[in-house]
């Protein structure tokens, strides 16, 4: 689950917001692109690449971002260097909530010890998503190297974590919340892709 939709953060649940478009179906395209790029540039190649996409929205923009890849680069297959790894249940907030749904991890036939891995989630907020990512893949194996991409870094950190690959970096209040849509996981009802900051309605905050 990204950190965008975490409690911390956002209008109340309930309270009139505003959205505002901060990235459109092709500002999307177009930011992958250049983090596509930039991750074979930092890997000297594609040798031992690895991405592994974070449930929810983080999976597809890996998957995005493992297309471009192959299509610009030799020696890089998907169904070879493209995973699932699953946070849930080395979260720091479990007792406080209990509505996540865990999903499959998925690791990449070679599996992740000794090769090069890029975490990719949507959003980066407190860091403690990415925090339960490195605890998780730590059951899985040992890295060579592990970098961090994302879509959106918001700020807000809570933890001493840097994201080495970033989309668009959008400072946001604590009275915000940023939401990604993306067609794998929110189809038609989502509409198109687009990235958006929620925010309390003008006069909201007067209101009971």
């Amino acid at each position: 689950m990204s950190e965008s939709s975490r409690a911390t953060g956002g209008p109340p649940s309930g309270q009139p917001q505003r959205a505002r478009v901060i990235l459109d179906a092709a500002d999307i395209n177009r930011a992958l692109t250049r983090i596509s790029h930039e991750i074979v540039e930092a890997n000297k190649g594609t040798e031992d690449l690895v991405l592994l996409g974070i449930p929810r929205r983080g999976y597809p923009l890996a998957r995005r971002i493992a297309e471009k890849i192959a299509g610009s680069y030799e020696g890089f297959d998907p169904e070879l260097g493209l995973g699932q790894l699953d946070v849930t249940m080395y979260r720091d907030d479990l007792r406080r909530s209990t509505s996540r749904t865990p999903q499959p991890t998925r690791l990449p036939a070679r599996g992740i010890d000794g090769r090069n891995v890029v975490l990719v989630d949507d959003v980066l907020y407190s860091g403690r998503t990415i925090r339960a990512a490195l605890d998780a893949m730590a059951d899985f194996g040992r890295p060579a190297v592990v970098r961090l991409a994302v879509l959106i870094d918001r700020g807000h950190r809570q933890l001493p974590i840097r994201a080495d690959h970033v989309g668009k970096n959008l400072p946001t209040s604590v009275d915000e919340s940023v939401k990604v849509y993306l067609e794998e996981i929110d189809g038609a009802a989502g509409g198109a892709d687009r990235v958006q900051i929620l925010a309390p309605a003008a006069g909201s905050e007067d209101r009971p």
